[in-house]
């Protein structure tokens, strides 16, 4: 196995500018990304209508799953692949590729023109061309920002990268809430015009000023882990789906054979890689106690924060919004602008902390951003379900700051920590852990939010209907319905009485009907029960948060030297990407390089 340098002139013409065209170029490519990773949720119900389709019917749950979760399946599962292939062929090239993928799946996402199930499944499969597009772009901007940034100007980069992609996963939420109402084509025809200067500007402007690791690709690896980890998430995903008399699918056989039998090809995946000469993960990089607990640190954050989205986004628009006399039909717009407070956290302190860690060390910053994040869940925990919203508001704010205290020191260190030959795997593997805990945390949020509500829902749905005048048999059948479908209706903006009552609701009085379709009914019926789930999936983020601050207090470790930093027989301080250079072309030529390539 050889390494040799991508690019020839950027050693002889070095570009001191060329760090700031990485750095705007990446942070473009990581905001549209996760921009359509969140504009589809607020969307949702104006895409269902649009294209004439019930989500909320039996038959059509699975296309609803797959609209929401389809492009993180898959970022998930070819992540690792895509930072390998851009260690082995160029980290430019495969983000250039990612680029142009992600923006023709756009355009055909936008031109949509079929009607019911056949429009369902073009979007999902154009949904999931979009995430290989991302996965190319996720995998590899990471490792292009540390080729092109010295050690100490890291976590900067980062955390403006950073803010990027967390940032976009809220703006999307608003773009979507502002665009689909107007033409639910628009919400994926936005992204059209800066994915064509993305692509052009990338393929004229990136260049690989990283090391080229020349090797047989892991093919028996990638089959394992793709296999293995799909089998996972797709057991996740229709958990939470009902299965028989049950709230959900967790006794369905299915449903086991696919999570118990992808586990043990994981299981076989990791006897691979421990035994090929160039593997997908690199598994001895989890000896470096950096990488190693910085990444079951952003496991922990990832597991504890991915379901928050999903829930403050039911809260809002299935309870408070219509209980403050917002109509559903407004409810997806208002719920995006009501969570912008957390963006603004995160806004404010990742940058900073990214700065400050690049000359404090990371530890501290990441320790202090898991605590604070997870002292938010308690205050969430503690405040009534229909909650004074400036309390609301400080408390989406402070847990933004806490996400941005851990974010970008944390990724920072992640990458540091790398050789600099495996920074697309690294970063590959950091960003896998990521997105496949993001679903895991939908799965474990969205059973505990059931199994919570399940609990009491159907006993206040039963009395609340009868005392409204409905008949008992109705009346048992709709409290006996889902849970998941009440709170999928929530999700969605729907109004959920109007849409599980069917004709039931035609035999009462008008007045009944009023009420019980109106603004106040359901918010105050579910409440309580509503309590119960957010207690129970919440103090599981707070395990999380404290698990991943336990974590965060093992990093900052010196360390292991590069391979470029052992060549040349210097000590394991982390490198300047200029000494980086300057220990290829001295192994290139086998001469000392010049001071020009050093600096």
């Amino acid at each position: 196995m050889t390494s040799t340098h991508l690019d020839g002139p950027a050693l002889d013409e070095p570009d001191p500018h060329y760090k700031w065209i990485a750095l705007s170029n990446t942070t473009l490519g990581m905001l549209i990304a996760t921009i359509n990773s969140s504009i589809v949720l607020i969307a949702l119900p104006d895409i269902f209508k649009g294209i004439h389709l019930n989500p909320l019917l039996p038959e059509n749950t699975s296309y609803l799953l797959w609209m929401m979760m389809g492009f993180l399946v898959v970022t998930a599962v070819l992540v690792v692949s895509f930072g390998r292939l851009g260690d082995m062929f160029g980290r430019a090239r495969m983000y250039n590729l990612g680029f142009a993928v992600f923006t023709v799946s756009s355009i055909f996402l936008a031109i949509t023109w079929f009607d019911g199930s056949e429009a369902a499944l073009w979007l999902i499969f154009w949904r999931i061309v979009q995430g290989v597009g991302g996965a190319f772009l996720m995998a590899n901007s990471s490792a292009i920002l540390t080729d092109a940034f010295p050690a100490n100007q890291r976590g900067l980069a980062m955390g403006i990268n950073g803010v990027a992609a967390i940032a976009g996963s809220f703006l999307g939420l608003l773009i979507g809430g502002v665009l689909a109402p107007i033409q639910w084509h628009y919400i994926f025809l936005v992204s059209v015009p800066f994915g064509v200067v993305g692509t052009v500007w990338a393929y004229l402007k990136l260049r690989d000023t990283g090391v080229r690791t020349r090797a047989k690709m892991d093919w028996w690896g990638n089959i394992t882990f793709a296999v293995g980890l799909i089998a996972v998430l797709v057991a996740l995903t229709y958990g939470i789906q009902p299965y028989g008399d049950s709230d959900m699918g967790w006794t369905n056989p299915w449903v086991l054979a696919a999570l118990i039998g992808g586990l043990a090809v994981l299981a076989v995946f990791v006897v691979i890689e421990s035994r090929v000469e160039s593997p997908l993960f690199k598994l001895s990089l989890f000896k470096n106690r950096s990488f190693a607990f910085g990444n079951a640190a952003n496991l922990m954050a990832s597991i504890g924060r991915g379901g928050l989205q999903f829930i403050l986004i039911i809260w809002l628009q299935g309870i408070w919004l219509p209980q403050h006399g917002y109509d559903y039909s407004q409810t997806p717009l208002w719920a995006g602008i009501y969570m912008v407070p957390m963006t603004i956290g995160f806004l404010i302190s990742a940058p900073l902390s990214g700065a400050l860690s690049d000359r404090l060390g990371t530890r501290w910053f990441t320790t202090l951003g898991m605590l604070l994040t997870a002292g938010t869940f308690v205050a969430l925990i503690a405040i009534p379900v229909d909650f004074t919203y400036w309390v609301f508001a400080v408390i989406l704010l402070i847990n933004g700051i806490g996400m941005g205290l851990f974010a970008s020191p944390n990724r920072a260190e992640v990458m540091n920590s790398l050789p600099a030959d495996s920074r697309g795997s690294g970063a590959g593997m950091m960003t896998t852990f990521q997105n496949a805990s993001m679903v895991l945390s939908i799965g474990i949020f969205f059973s505990l939010m059931i199994a919570g509500l399940a609990t009491h829902l159907p006993t206040a749905m039963y009395s609340g209907l009868t005392s409204n005048g409905m008949p008992a048999d109705a009346a048992h059948a709709i409290a006996n319905l889902p849970t998941v479908g009440i709170l999928f209706a929530a999700f969605l903006g729907y109004n959920p009485i109007e849409m599980v009552g069917g004709p039931a609701l035609q035999q009462l009085p008008q007045a009944s009907v009023d009420h019980l379709t109106g603004l106040d009914f359901f918010p105050h019926l579910i409440s309580d029960p509503f309590a119960d789930g957010l207690s129970a999936a919440f103090t599981f983020a707070v395990v999380c948060c404290v698990l991943g601050a336990i974590f965060s207090l093992f990093t900052g470790g010196r360390p292991k030297a590069t391979e470029s930093a052992v060549a040349l027989g210097t000590d394991d301080a982390p490198e300047s990407i200029g000494e980086e250079l300057a220990a290829v072309a001295a192994q290139a030529t086998g001469e000392a390089p010049s001071e020009v390539v050093r600096q």
